[in-house]
């Protein structure tokens, strides 16, 4: 497998006031392509100061980041904003949707930043909506969808400009348990029938169950880091 993500000796120290607060503390990870891996720790181990600098959202205070090969922690923050919109999809927890535009609208907005012509981003939008099963939803706005349905149009949002990497952020926390099954379920077959590197962010170990890689962040230090014992075979052939 081809190595799609690399931190080394990454650390990140926010300042509030006189006092330094470390919250990372010399991480050194890698994720291949087409990995799932689910990233776990209490509030304040670190794992969302990862997140934010795997998404371009924060920089690391030393070490490096590369992606794809190319080392991007240091970027300028217009070089982040194009990498964010073609190379890294997001998931969030609040699904963050337009609400006065439809389900075809909100996947098709990534694509109107890169300038994609309209029938262009018509039938990519309408594919990808398809494919975490919401063909018959196309028109719908956010408030006549359930809140599983809203997080699939984040879900297809995402994938619309065919990103290297999905960042997911608790994105089964505003969902009833069954529902968050099936989010999960589909975050399962993107990964393996379209082979999506999804990194999720979560602090519940049965949503981390879905992974088949389970990374645990502790006082902003890499405490274990585990796979299935199915990947672990398929890894090793």
């Amino acid at each position: 497998m081809s190595e799609l993500i690399r931190v080394e000796g990454l650390h990140k120290t926010y300042r509030m006031g006189d006092v330094e607060v470390p919250a990372l503390r010399g991480v050194n990870l890698t994720i291949d392509r087409g990995e799932f891996g689910a990233v776990m720790g209490s509030s304040g181990s670190g794992k969302w100061t990862f997140m934010n600098i795997l998404g371009c959202l924060d920089r690391p205070t030393s070490g490096t980041y590369f992606l794809d090969g190319e080392e991007v922690g240091s970027l300028s923050r217009d070089e982040w904003a194009h990498i964010r919109n073609q190379r890294i999809g997001f998931v969030f927890q609040g699904f963050n949707l337009l609400s006065r535009t439809t389900a075809l609208e909100n996947v098709e907005l990534p694509m109107m930043y890169n300038g994609s012509a309209g029938k262009q981003r018509h039938h990519r939008a309408m594919a990808v909506l398809s494919l975490v099963g919401l063909e018959t939803r196309l028109d719908h706005k956010p408030n006549q969808l359930s809140g599983g349905q809203q997080q699939r149009v984040a879900i297809a949002r995402a994938l619309v400009n065919q990103p290297s990497l999905i960042l997911a952020d608790e994105p089964t926390g505003n969902l009833d348990s069954a529902t968050s099954a099936d989010i999960m379920t589909l975050f399962q077959r993107l990964n393996a029938e379209q082979k999506m590197t999804i990194v999720l962010v979560t602090h519940e170990a049965d949503i981390a169950a879905y992974a088949k890689r389970r990374i645990h962040f502790k006082d902003g230090q890499l405490m274990s880091d585990e796979r299935t014992v199915e990947e672990t075979r398929t890894r090793h052939g």
